[in-house]
């Protein structure tokens, strides 16, 4: 873990009624600006653990923010928004205590294989019924792997995170630098305890002939390796969002900037999974109607240039309408920049095209260098 990262140990204290979050104790993480990698939306799943006795797994991925409820019970006992296991006992009366190996394991499929950058185990509303210690291992396994063949004696596992105390009530980050491409976690808690929620933010690393055999396919999406490098304005939603898998469901779904009072406009820069060729263009303002952008233009530019070349001169949207665009000539370039004017938002952008030869050999070359 990294030393510019706060850590929490110990017990939060009882909760004492009013707001639950009141004394919850986080920081400011230097990894949040990557994509989830966990994200149920990109396909992640828990796909096993050794024991959900007190709750289920599956709510280690949930989007939203844990919730307390402190007189929801249930046949085996309180019922908490997160994956938690039962108390582990010793072998007898003599040894009456969990051996310093004995921890409770969950197998997490990752939504995207990628370069993980850091790691949050949030224990909100755990108290004092966390894990006094957790640990994260990483494997790169093709295809879609059982439990039984992630958990075989020939899967090489590497450690993300060392086996660390850590706090209740808390968000519990670590930064990673280990730099190869992974599909699966094992996150481990000692001895036994619960963990809310699971963020592994990180990179992107799509399969090059995966992407060779599409052939045309969106670059700019998440799942495919693009990202966002910035954004104008973040106040309502995460920029993110435009290259997020499938439609907008809600209007928070999407990007929305806060209304502006100067003569300027909005923008997100986006890089590309390699250096493409651009054919055809969507914006999408779904579930944006009295805040979508009222005009977007879009440039590209190449590899570390600042050199923008238009391909979509300002175009007028319609709120709550994905807009297409077919473009007269290929545009070629690693990097998107769109302009929304004056403020407002869109929910996605899909830049359809192919990789050229020289993004074709850099992707490929990347991929040999993570282990892929």
């Amino acid at each position: 873990m990294s030393t510019g990262i706060p850590s929490f140990t110990g017990d939060a204290s009882p909760y004492g009624g009013g707001d639950p979050y009141a004394d919850y104790r986080t920081a400011d993480f230097p990894f949040i600006q990557y994509a989830d990698l966990a994200d149920r939306r990109l396909g992640a799943g828990v796909i096993a653990a050794n024991d959900e006795f007190f709750a289920e797994r599956e709510n280690l991925l949930k989007p939203e923010a844990a919730e307390f409820d402190p007189e929801h019970f249930g046949h085996k006992g309180k019922i908490m928004d997160g994956w938690e296991t039962r108390r582990r006992r010793g072998i007898s009366a003599q040894q009456p205590h969990p051996t310093e190996d004995d921890h409770d394991w969950a197998l997490v499929r990752l939504g995207a294989p990628g370069v993980v950058r850091g790691i949050v185990l949030d224990t909100a509303h755990f108290r004092g019924n966390y894990p006094q210690a957790v640990s994260v291992e990483a494997a790169s396994v093709p295809g879609s792997p059982s439990p039984e063949e992630l958990l075989a004696d020939d899967v090489k596992w590497t450690t993300l995170v060392p086996r660390t105390a850590v706090g209740g009530h808390a968000a519990n980050g670590f930064a990673v630098d280990v730099e190869q491409r992974f599909t699966h976690l094992r996150v481990n808690q000692h001895p036994d305890g619960g963990i809310a929620r699971l963020r592994v933010y990180g990179e992107v690393a799509p399969d090059p002939k995966w992407l060779g055999v599409l052939g045309t396919f969106d670059l700019a999406a998440l799942e495919n390796g693009g990202q966002v490098e910035d954004a104008s304005d973040r106040f309502y939603s995460p920029a993110t969002n435009t290259i997020q898998p499938g439609r907008s469901r809600k209007m928070d779904d999407g990007w929305e900037t806060r209304r502006r009072r100067d003569k300027g406009n909005d923008w997100i820069r986006y890089q590309l999974v390699a250096e493409s060729e651009i054919r055809a263009v969507e914006i999408d303002t779904a579930y944006l109607k009295g805040n979508s952008a009222g005009w977007a233009a879009l440039s590209v530019a190449a590899e570390g240039s600042e050199e923008w070349t238009e391909i979509l001169p300002r175009t007028r949207l319609q709120p709550d309408t994905n807009h297409r665009f077919v473009l007269d000539a290929p545009a070629v370039g690693s990097r998107v920049r769109i302009d929304i004017y004056p403020d407002g938002g869109i929910s996605r952008l899909r830049l359809f095209g192919s990789l050229t030869d020289a993004g074709t050999a850099r992707l490929t070359a990347r991929h040999q260098e993570l282990g892929g």
